[in-house]
């Protein structure tokens, strides 16, 4: 009996000496370590691995991620074709562009012989036409008609005429942008300067409704074609279909003719010497208009254009001093800076003309002899109150030396109202075949200036019949670049309102510094907003061509100074050579990405398209927003060697010659292929990654575009294909019906891709319309079309008899045209078919369904546990997949059925773009870091938002064949980052609670993914402890790699106290009483709100630096602090802060410092112990995924301002005080190719004698009397 006993004894000190040693287990993490030892680097150790296993096991499980890739073993692995890639896509461009080519050239045709046949019309005043500001739809009320009855009109001595509005009823529809349009008729659009029932303007509008025909028929060729238009040289611009004009701008400033698409194709490339009259004489209104004059003459240039302008005194000097004796390219950010130089020039001395147009044509002549500039069309515009003299003498040595040609046109702007000295200043410009106008008021500087567009098509319009095709670069359709601006002047205003309004509400609570802080941070961060896809604008390219007038002779009347004070009206026929506008057609960039098959690239691949003058026509870089909503100042002037960032760690701007090299060759037009290492940001330029990529790149024959390719080595040679025995009309035969691939609501394509297209049908969505190809190909009868782009019809019988063998081309005239990506829709039905299950919710307690694995413990514990348990206790909300087809499925864990949709629903709006997602690029590259991995992520900034954190986890799929491997799909989930918390907490224990030690797990780019102090979740751990970060760098954890921003937006302090505005208007003295009544009555309204002062200062540092990353401290209060001089004092200071302090947007370079994890194979530094406070942490990776854990001794001090940042600092460049970015650009330019077209002179033009109209003096003999008096008195 003593057995038993002493076997229960035993079995009792067994279990008292196990309970004893769990307890000591349990309070390890809290045991306090010696200073030496404060951090065990084993228990660390033990604690990454911990949660590395069980992150991993937890992702293994949810997302069946071995189910997945064995779902991909049918499936092959073959290499990826560069260059017959990208031939095969500029092909499809190319024949896309010609048919819109096609549409303009029958709009020309049509044009002219319509002008020519109503030559003889007359010009109907009370024409009623589709106005595109006055339209109205069924139901709208009409407008009433003026009384009493109209008046005379003053100006033009005639009743002023009041034609009904006309109703039409309009249609909204997607391939517009959801814009309402009728394709029956066109609409006309009129800009403010332009009186449209003046002779010339109402009689084009009449003749050109004719066109509405051919625009029609261009629609039903060819469905895909977005805006036809007839932009008028009176003015008008008539565009198919009919729309109401945008009236949510505040003014509407659209002119065609200032428009690329216009002014490229009415003139060839152009070289430009603006003289402006420099003299004491140009002051106040002379000077307002002379500026005028010269800003529109800007307005009117194109990237093909070179320009600068001079002003002449007793010296000839340029406004911009930095772009002395040369042209500049008249890009917008070259224009900008002309405008703000020539915004503070002052007129002094006596003007020079001699030397000024010497100087022009020396200039001219340099400038060609050097082979730079536009090398065609030369033009001198002279600006200014009267010329002592014709200078004959000059023009005879530079300009009449191989007659009958002038190289050099001669466009002279007489200002003022009373001139006496007119004739010289016309004879300058009609004897060099150029033109010349007075202008005596602002309101008609437009008009005049806009004459020179004609005299210098004169070349292109007596050559009949070449009609070069232009094609314009990138641009926000009907946006002007002024208004980004005025854009900005109410974001600042809404920014002050915002202020004052929150400080009249928390008052002294609004300075405390974590207040400003965010509210500074905030700020910041709308400026950082740089959207690369963004709906604000609809970025397009136009073709277009010249309409010329057929007739060489017309009647024209004009008046004749018979007299030195008699004028006469006089008709008679001359020679002319007249544009009657130009055609053209939007081609939207999103159209021609359709083209350019994503799928064949891959994860990470790309493709853009380069002009003749390097600038990107589109990138996926191109980022030309800011805040979210306002062009940047250059948006369209971006170069493809500023967004191809080489990995060569060279100085900002200073460009590797081996990238030079390339961007001649594709500015050439050459075929090629080059392999780079570049650096790589995504994610709002946050992360970063350092890859080798291979480059092809072939030009797209007859534009002026060369299409260049892109994906990464490591993994974009190889691609998924199918097997024959899977394509689509082989499961067909087998009976299976392939719409039953795509049961369900939990799935989505990749919305920007083109699958199918129907050319005669709309969708609500993707997935719809893609349901509807699946049941046609279904039927009997199925074909695939040979191309997506439909023939010209003037090419299709040529392309059918040459092509038959290729495949069936779509009809242009067939009802049901429809075209397909028949590679992509083959990759995507079989994804669909191998992937069916995944969407499918399992049973977690069946083992054999493919929801389940019994590969490990956990994944046994989690699949014993119920549905709604397992959601508590893991946090997952969902599971997705992604394939390389652009299929995405999910499936929700919520076990509340209604939770489930609004999940799913939440989680299909943001992620339905594959592998495009940021979660399915950083899968696939950490493939070759770990490939056992998952990459964990938290939104940035995470922790400030009270909404509650998922965390997103990614996993590629990778398939494998004949030693060839290629991305075939990513897998992954999405969990509560409280479970994640949790998690981390009952691993750690207590440790990471004590005060003497801090915890964080980072991920591979330096961002918080768990902290004791969950507001630093998702923050840059540099902002949390800049000293500890500067260690990881300084011992290879991290690796600083720089990325520059060519493309960004600074802020310049506006002074809006220019001299010349205060010469030449009186209002400037009403703005100030304004503003010092306003100032007076905010005091007052101080004072009986009784606002405490001190909040300037938050003022002065928002306006004063929007660049910085840090705010200010905020101010003293001196009255807190009793040493205030009296409370009058402060609240003065107060009101003067609260005063606007303006900035300009200003075109400027920022550079980034971000991070990446030193992904060394058995790195050193995770093997090394904490020592005191010589090394007062411990980092360790955690396996299988992105993250390390750190473990910090708090008790070590640290330099706490110490910070590192990833926030854009602007680049200095170390300029001199007066010189700009765009000074610096200069001195480096870059090579460019000119346009193929340049007609600049015709043997002919010497004919035409029409140079502008002479002007009258009236003496005003009062007037005259009056300054007699005066000049005896004074």
């Amino acid at each position: 009996m003593a057995w038993p006993t002493r076997t229960r004894t035993v079995a009792h000190w067994w279990r008292l000496c196990m309970g004893l040693l769990s307890i000591v287990v349990w309070l390890v993490p809290c045991v306090n370590l010696q200073p030496a030892e404060n951090i065990n680097y084993n228990l660390v150790h033990s604690w990454a691995d911990k949660l590395g296993m069980e992150l991993f096991h937890l992702g293994d499980f949810i997302t069946r991620r071995k189910e997945v890739q064995e779902s991909f073993k049918e499936a092959k692995v073959v290499s990826r074709n560069g260059a017959s890639i990208v031939d095969s896509m500029a092909k499809e461009i190319e024949m896309m562009m010609d048919l819109k080519v096609s549409a303009v050239r029958r709009i020309m045709d049509t044009a002219e012989n319509t002008a020519l046949s109503h030559q003889n019309d007359l010009a109907d005043k009370m024409f009623s036409y589709y106005n595109a500001k006055e339209m109205l739809e069924p139901g709208d009320p009409f407008p009433p008609i003026p009384t009493p009855a109209p008046d005379m009109d003053k100006d033009i001595g005639e009743p002023l005429i009041y034609v009904q509005p006309k109703v039409v009823v309009l249609e909204k529809r997607p391939e517009f942008h959801n814009t309402p349009v009728n394709f029956s008729v066109s609409s006309v659009h009129v800009p403010v300067n332009v009186f449209d029932r003046a002779p010339d303007v109402i009689k084009a509008i009449q003749w050109s409704e004719n066109l509405d025909q051919i625009f029609r028929d261009n629609y039903k060729n060819d469905p895909t074609l977005s805006w036809q238009f007839f932009g008028s040289s009176t003015g008008f611009m008539r565009q198919f279909p009919a729309s109401k004009w945008n009236k949510d701008v505040p003014v509407d400033l659209y002119d065609c003719r200032l428009r690329s698409w216009y002014m490229e194709a009415a003139t060839s490339p152009k070289d430009i010497v603006i003289l402006m009259d420099g003299s004491g004489s140009m002051l106040g209104q002379r000077l307002d208009i002379a500026k005028h004059v010269v800003n529109t003459i800007l307005d009117t240039l194109g990237t093909n254009d070179f320009v600068n302008i001079f002003t002449f005194a007793k010296e000839v000097s340029p406004v911009v001093t930095c772009f002395e004796d040369s042209l500049i390219q008249a890009n917008l950010d070259n224009i900008r800076e002309l405008k703000e130089g020539i915004e503070s020039f002052k007129p002094k001395s006596i003007a020079n003309y001699t030397a000024a147009l010497t100087f022009a044509f020396e200039l001219l002549e340099e400038t060609k002899s050097s082979s730079r500039g536009a090398q065609c069309n030369q033009a001198i515009m002279v600006i200014g109150d009267g010329a002592p003299e014709n200078n004959k003498a000059v023009f005879e040595l530079h300009n009449w030396r191989d007659p009958p040609y002038k190289p050099v046109r001669v466009f002279t702007y007489l200002i003022g109202k009373e001139v006496a000295n007119w004739d010289d200043i016309r004879w300058m410009a009609c004897e060099n075949q150029g033109y010349y106008v007075h202008l005596s008021d602002t309101a008609e500087v437009r008009e005049m200036v806009l004459n020179y567009i004609p005299v210098m098509a004169r070349p292109l319009v007596l050559g009949r019949h070449d009609h070069p095709v232009i094609w314009s670069q990138v641009y926000a359709d009907i946006e002007d670049t002024k208004l980004s601006d005025y854009l900005w002047e109410i974001k600042q205003c809404e920014e002050q309102k915002a202020d004052v309004l929150e400080y009249w509400q928390v008052q002294d609570r609004m300075l405390e510094p974590s207040e400003m802080h965010r509210r500074e941070y905030r700020r910041m961060k709308e400026t950082w907003n740089q959207p690369v896809d963004s709906n604000v604008y609809q970025f397009m390219t136009t073709v277009s061509m010249p309409i010329y007038d057929r007739r060489e002779n017309a009647n024209i009347t004009e008046e004749v100074l018979i007299n030195e004070a008699l004028w006469e009206l006089q008709t008679r026929e001359t020679r002319i050579a007249n544009i009657l506008g130009v055609a053209g057609t939007d081609v939207p960039i999103n159209d021609i990405k359709k083209l350019l098959s994503p799928f064949m690239l891959g994860v990470n691949g790309y493709a853009f398209i380069v002009t003749n003058n390097g600038y990107i026509l589109f990138h996926p870089d191109f980022r030309p927003i800011f805040q979210g909503y306002i062009l940047k100042p250059s948006y369209n002037s971006v170069d493809m060697i500023e967004v191809e960032l080489l990995d060569d760690d060279r100085p900002a701007r200073d460009f590797n010659p081996v990238l030079l090299t390339i961007r001649d060759s594709i500015i050439n037009q050459s075929t090629g292929s080059k392999w780079m290492l570049v650096k790589n940001h995504f994610d709002e330029m946050k992360r970063v990654n350092r890859i080798k990529r291979q480059y092809y790149w072939t030009a797209i024959k007859k534009t002026p575009f060369t299409l260049v390719i892109s994906y990464p080595e490591q993994y974009g040679v190889s691609r998924m294909d199918i097997r024959t025995e899977q394509e689509i009309h082989r499961v067909n035969i087998k009976g299976t019906n392939i719409r039953s691939f795509f049961d369900g609501k939990r799935w989505k394509i990749h919305p920007d891709w083109l699958f199918c297209k129907h050319s005669n049908r709309t969708f609500k969505t993707p997935e719809i319309e893609l349901l509807y190809f699946l049941e046609r190909m279904s039927e009997p009868g199925w074909r695939w079309p040979g191309s997506r782009s439909a023939m010209p019809p003037e090419h299709a019988a040529a392309m059918f008899s040459n092509n038959s063998s290729t495949g069936r081309y779509p009809s242009i005239n067939e009802k049901e045209s429809y075209y397909c990506d028949r590679q992509l829709m083959q990759a995507l039905v079989f994804d669909a078919r191998v992937t069916g299950w995944f969407s499918n919710k399992t049973s977690w307690h069946s083992k054999d369904e493919k929801g389940t694995s019994a590969s490990s413990p956990i994944a046994v514990l989690m699949g014993l546990l119920p549905r709604n348990e397992f959601k508590q206790r893991f946090g997952v909300t969902l599971a997705f997949l992604a394939t390389h087809s652009g299929l995405t499925r999910w499936h929700e864990f919520h076990s509340n059925g209604l939770e489930d949709t609004r999940i799913g629903e939440a989680f299909s709006q943001n992620n339905t773009r594959a592998i495009d997602e940021i979660w399915y690029k950083r899968a696939v590259d950490q493939h070759f870091v770990r490939e056992e991995s998952f990459v964990y992520s938290v939104p940035f900034d995470a922790g400030e938002s009270k909404s509650e954190i998922l965390v997103t986890a990614s996993h590629a799929i990778f398939h494998n064949e004949g030693g060839k491997a290629a991305p075939a799909a990513v897998v992954g989930f999405q969990f509560q980052h409280s479970a994640l918390y949790k998690l981390f907490h009952n691993i750690t224990g207590n440790a990471c609670a004590m005060d003497d030690k801090d915890c964080y797990i980072l991920d591979n780019n330096g961002y918080v993914v768990i902290s004791t102090r969950v507001h630093e979740t998702g923050r840059f751990f540099g902002e949390v402890n800049g000293a500890i970060m500067k260690r990881l760098l300084e011992e290879n954890v991290y690796k600083r790699v720089i990325v520059y921003d060519y493309q960004a937006v600074c802020f310049k302090s506006k002074n809006d106290n220019n001299a010349s505005s205060m010469l030449l208007s009186p209002f400037v003295h009403v703005l100030r009483l304004g503003k010092w009544l306003l100032h007076t009555a905010l005091w007052y309204i101080v004072q009986l709100m009784q606002w405490a002062p001190g909040v300037s200062a938050h003022f002065a540092d928002m306006h004063g630096d929007l660049n910085g990353t840090e705010p200010r401290p905020p101010p003293e209060h001196h009255e807190r602090n009793g040493h205030g001089n009296g409370k009058k004092k402060n609240d003065d200071t107060w009101l003067r802060y609260l005063t606007l302090h303006r900035t300009r947007l200003k075109t400027c370079d920022m550079q980034r410092e971000l991070y990446t994890l030193f992904n060394e194979k058995d790195n050193v530094v995770y093997n090394m112990t904490a020592h005191a406070c010589e090394r007062p942490f411990v980092v360790l990776p955690i396996p299988n995924s992105n993250l390390i854990l750190l473990v910090i001794d708090q008790l070590c001090p640290r330099d706490a301002s110490l910070i590192l940042t990833v926030n854009p600092q602007t680049i200095d460049y170390h300029l001199p005080v007066n010189d700009s970015l765009a000074c610096f650009k200069q001195a480096s330019e870059f090579n460019r190719v000119r346009p193929q077209s340049c007609i600049s002179r015709h043997a002919n033009e010497s004919a035409i004698k029409l140079c502008g109209k002479g002007c009258a003096v009236y003496a005003n003999l009062g007037l005259l009397l009056l300054c007699h008096i005066l000049s005896r008195w004074l």
